[in-house]
């Protein structure tokens, strides 16, 4: 497990900690909640202004370049982070790429209104309060590293390889605080205003700088450049080095066997079988041939990205 992957754990048992601390409030002290109405964050002290206080550090991680502490996902926006590729940039693809992936983008933005819209409602009609609004942001909260980290449902309409290519991984405060928006209050109002900057400087970059977000363009996107591993559940590279290892070590073998043939095809024996008398039949053969196509095709794949 890499470094980043090893604080993006522990971070995400940091956030259920601070989930179950906020329902523990909820239940044997709700005053102090009373710190999301109006200017009452002035007025008093609150556990929750030291969770105000965490959030507001994270999205300003998000607007500022910050080398090897934060993901290369949430800061490929900046030019301390893009790597140019050697060859010339193919802007008509770049171009295609930045809108198929936007297009992406804002199917899951309009999905995300519509559920913060129902939210809005429920809360309109007395169903939940204030409080129960906080607490589904903090849910979130928890929900934001859980797609990191194991799995994520934005994937199936962005069909980005990973976090570290996807369009939307700034995205998290926008969609983590947006149920503060039929709150009031300065509590939920400045959070608001911060996940909106932090969302407008990373469409802004998209816009200006698109090649940094692609990368058939930024070379520090690729897989065999990924230093953080921060999402390993999706990394083919990890996955399959092992079967690809083992299917090499059998072509191998085979391929030296058929060459020193001469009339027919001797037994094969697995390489990394001793036993006696253990040797490969015909299927066994095709199957290696299967193996050495698969080889080769991995190999076109990891060249073309």
């Amino acid at each position: 497990m890499s470094a980043t992957r090893k604080r993006y754990v522990a971070r995400l048992v940091g956030r259920c900690l601070i989930f179950i601390a906020c329902v523990c409030l909820w239940v044997f002290r709700p005053q102090a909640f009373d710190v999301l109405e109006g200017n009452n964050f002035f007025r008093r002290l609150s556990p929750l202004h030291l969770l105000w206080v965490i959030w507001a550090a994270d999205m300003f991680l998000q607007i500022v370049p910050i080398k090897n502490k934060v993901p290369l996902g949430s800061q490929k926006l900046f030019a301390n982070r893009f790597r140019p590729i050697r060859e010339k940039i193919n802007y008509e693809a770049l171009r295609n790429y930045i809108t198929a992936t936007t297009r992406s983008a804002y199917k899951v933005f309009i999905l995300w209104c519509l559920l913060i819209a129902a939210i809005g409602l429920l809360h309109r009609f007395g169903v939940i309060d204030r409080t129960a609004l906080f607490m589904i942001s903090v849910l979130f909260y928890v929900c934001d590293l859980i797609c990191v980290l194991i799995w994520c449902p934005f994937r199936l309409i962005m069909k980005n390889r990973c976090c570290t290519t996807c369009r939307i991984f700034n995205w998290d405060h926008l969609m983590m605080f947006s149920p503060l928006i039929f709150m009031g209050g300065f509590y939920a109002v400045s959070l608001v205003v911060m996940a909106i900057a932090a969302w407008l400087v990373w469409e802004l970059c998209v816009m200006m700088y698109p090649e940094r977000f692609w990368d058939h363009a930024n070379a520090a996107l690729k897989c065999s450049e990924c230093t953080d591993k921060l999402c390993t559940q999706y990394c083919h590279k990890l996955r399959d080095d092992a079967p690809a290892n083992h299917i090499s070590r059998e072509v191998c073998h085979y391929e030296k066997t058929r060459s020193n043939a001469s009339g027919r095809l001797p037994a094969l024996r697995r390489p990394d079988d001793r036993r006696p008398g253990r040797h490969l039949g015909a299927g066994r053969i095709q199957r290696l041939d299967d193996g050495q196509r698969r080889l080769h095709r991995r190999e076109h794949h990891a060249r073309g990205t």
